[in-house]
């Protein structure tokens, strides 16, 4: 169970497989439905009357809400912001970032995003796309050799979640080497090694399946087709014209200070440790990058509603395919109940940054755990409390993810 656990969170949960989530569902969610229509219908129109005023009354209903997650779920510490034009900010932290010294959790730390990555390894790509440097139907093949059905697997389907490949952080020679030596640095070519050891579990686009392998194949079309490395790619390309200060691509181990500490036991032994100190490098491109709560608030409108690609390449990232019951997928971004963004989650750290194109309201949570309460990701339980406060019409939800190599 432990393992099965793990490999959970360490696809990103993007819960859709967030992330891990966000931040992962093992080798699988598996949804063959058809595509339904562009998320992008919404993304013009904004009804703020829907939002409320976040006036010191719906303050104190928020507080309430998250200290209950927060002592229910066993959080230790944990960031949230909350904002809509007009409607005034919410901006609050709760808890301790390091349970050793019961230092307090701030709303300016460091912390580990997870499977929030891919937000940024897909725009990096997209941005080739709109330079007219590659193809979003370009056979994956194309860029790298030895893919299984690399002649057939598209740069969309991988950014999409419909490739089919194996999962490389559900393979258990991976989860032991990792867990082994947390401060192990990976290669790319060897996380896709764990993966292509694997029969393919379906054929190109028939299915949706969160799978971390498909964005460390695009994290080496961005480097080999740009000429930089990924990091490099994504600090000049994407977050500098994002105008975003404390978010970064680390090549190590390395955690700007001040950071909170992170929680898990997704490890050998099963015991609770400090991961702060892991190397994030087995999830490069899926998983790697380190942000902050005031970055991930711009963040959250630049990708919902991209600012930096063409308005046409944003429109084929936000044609969402079913992914988890009532959620849709687009090009690494989801749709939930017409929140757009993204989770994200690792050893020891989870996130959720989320926009809502009808109010042009934001929620971004940060919390320096990955540990699960009966189930469930904490930073979706988060999400959940928070937009019953305040959407009760669009309430973020994301159902419970199967065992690792279940569907």
């Amino acid at each position: 169970m432990r393992q099965t656990r793990w490999r959970r969170a360490a696809v990103g949960a993007a819960a859709v497989g967030l992330l891990m989530v966000p931040v992962g569902a093992g080798v699988g969610y598996a949804v063959d439905a058809p595509a339904p229509p562009s998320a992008s219908s919404s993304a013009g129109s904004t009804d703020s009357e829907d939002f409320p005023q976040l006036t010191p009354a719906v303050a104190r209903q928020l507080d309430e809400a998250v200290r209950k997650v927060r002592d229910e779920a066993k959080v230790p510490g944990v960031q949230v912001a909350l904002s809509a034009p007009g409607k005034g900010a919410y901006v609050r932290a709760f808890g301790v970032a390091d349970k050793a010294t019961g230092r307090p959790m701030t709303d300016h730390l460091f912390m580990r995003i997870g499977s929030e990555t891919k937000t940024f390894t897909v725009t990096a790509l997209l941005e080739l796309v709109d330079e007219g440097k590659v193809g979003l139907d370009d056979p994956i093949g194309t860029y790298v050799p030895g893919v299984p059905n690399g002649d057939r697997i598209t740069l969309r389907e991988l950014a999409g979640m419909r490739s089919g490949l194996f999962n490389y952080s559900a393979d258990e020679d991976f989860f032991k080497a990792l867990t082994s030596d947390p401060q192990r640095e990976f290669t790319p070519q060897e996380l896709l090694g764990y993966s292509f050891k694997h029969p393919v579990l379906f054929a190109p686009n028939a299915q949706f399946n969160y799978c971390n392998t498909n964005l460390i194949l695009l994290g080496l079309v961005v480097e080999k087709v740009s000429g930089q490395r990924l990091a490099d790619f994504i600090t000049k390309e994407v977050v500098g014209p994002a105008g975003l200060k404390h978010t970064l691509f680390p090549v190590g181990a390395e955690f700007p200070k001040p950071h909170a500490q992170g929680y898990t036991n997704q490890t050998a032994s099963g015991k609770t440790e400090d991961s702060a100190g892991w190397n994030p490098s087995w999830g490069w491109a899926a998983g790697a990058m380190i942000s902050d709560l005031t970055d991930l608030r711009k963040w959250a409108k630049v990708v919902a509603t991209g600012e930096l690609l063409t308005p046409a390449t944003q429109a084929e990232r936000l044609k969402v395919s079913p992914a988890l019951p009532g959620t849709g997928y687009g090009l690494g971004i989801f749709k939930v109940n017409g929140w757009i963004g993204h989770n994200g989650s690792l050893p020891g750290y989870q996130s959720l940054t989320l926009y809502d194109p009808r109010t042009q309201a934001t929620l971004v949570v940060l919390l320096n755990t990955d540990i699960s309460a009966e189930g469930q990701e904490p930073s979706t339980l988060f999400g959940e409390a928070i937009t019953k406060i305040v959407t009760p019409e669009h309430v973020y939800t994301l159902p419970a993810q199967p065992a690792a190599g279940k569907s």
